[in-house]
């Protein structure tokens, strides 16, 4: 890891075997109801896909990760990272991530004023109401001015995973096309809209879905939702933008990995939100 770096303690399986035998040679100094316990909280991740339960396997090899115990929020926000500039969380699906026209009190950015009641919580982007994941808010005016120009400059990386409908050919590329949202509030490729640019790359593939890591180049409403649509295989669930079906009665779409430069401290900073276990297909 790079000087500065902040990131989730991260181990790699020396050997193969039983769940709960592997992290016990990983976590030598902690007791098996300890682990047990990290489980049922969801703080361990193997290769990015959270760890649900103790009595599987892990393979020699095996990315481990142990979050940092989580607090909570309202509406099962969690907070993975906090000081006195920033917090980062992960918000469920299901959650706006700040107020609208239509809904203003249960939001992650309400959850967090309310939490905070004497602390100004400054939101700099934004995650779908049905896409889950991490995402950063900002606690003092200089963290969310230098956070809100990385994201306008595009240095900060997002990376996703999605589940899509349908088998792609391709391997992996680059969806590029101007976005712009009608008074419906419907996105679509439009010459007058803005640019926006989706990475993607196929990382498994069943008889009828596909499953992407995606890294976003711009930050669109609704870019990854729209670029998958037009491209021929919409997100599964999502029903807007020509999905017929919902395998995980929810949205496929997750914000897997935030990665920025602190604007007070100075660090690169990176964080992780463990993958749902319905996208492992």
């Amino acid at each position: 890891m790079k000087k500065g770096m902040i990131d989730p303690m991260k181990t790699i399986a020396q050997s193969s075997g039983k769940c709960l035998e592997v992290l016990a040679l990983l976590y030598p100094e902690s007791s098996r109801s300890s682990i047990k316990q990290w489980i049922r909280e969801g703080r361990l991740a193997v290769d990015g896909l959270s760890l649900k339960k103790w009595d599987g396997t892990i393979e020699k090899g095996a990315e481990v990760i142990l979050g940092e115990k989580r607090k909570w929020a309202d509406f099962e926000v969690r907070i993975i990272y906090e000081d006195r500039d920033l917090v980062v969380i992960e918000k469920p699906a299901g959650l706006l991530s700040v107020a609208t026209a239509f809904e203003e009190s249960e939001t992650a950015h309400g959850a967090l004023k309310r939490r905070y009641r004497k602390q100004q919580v400054f939101p700099v982007h934004r995650l779908d109401r049905e896409t889950s994941g991490v995402m950063v808010f900002a606690y003092s005016p200089e963290a969310r001015v230098g956070l809100k120009e990385q994201f306008k400059e595009h240095s900060i990386t997002r990376e996703y995973r999605a589940v899509l409908q349908g088998k792609m050919e391709e391997t992996e590329g680059i969806w590029k096309s101007r976005l712009q949202e009608d008074d419906a509030y419907y996105v679509r490729s439009n010459r007058k809209g803005q640019l926006a640019v989706t990475h993607y790359k196929v990382l498994r593939k069943s008889k009828e879905l596909t499953y992407l890591s995606l890294q976003l180049e711009t930050g669109r409403k609704n870019q990854v939702r729209v670029h998958a649509s037009e491209a021929g295989f919409p997100i599964v669930g999502d029903k807007k933008y020509g999905a017929t079906i919902n395998p995980f009665q929810r949205l496929g779409l997750h914000a897997y990995l935030l990665e920025f430069f602190h604007p007070v401290l100075k660090k690169k900073m990176v964080f992780k939100s463990p993958i749902p276990t319905k996208f492992n297909l």
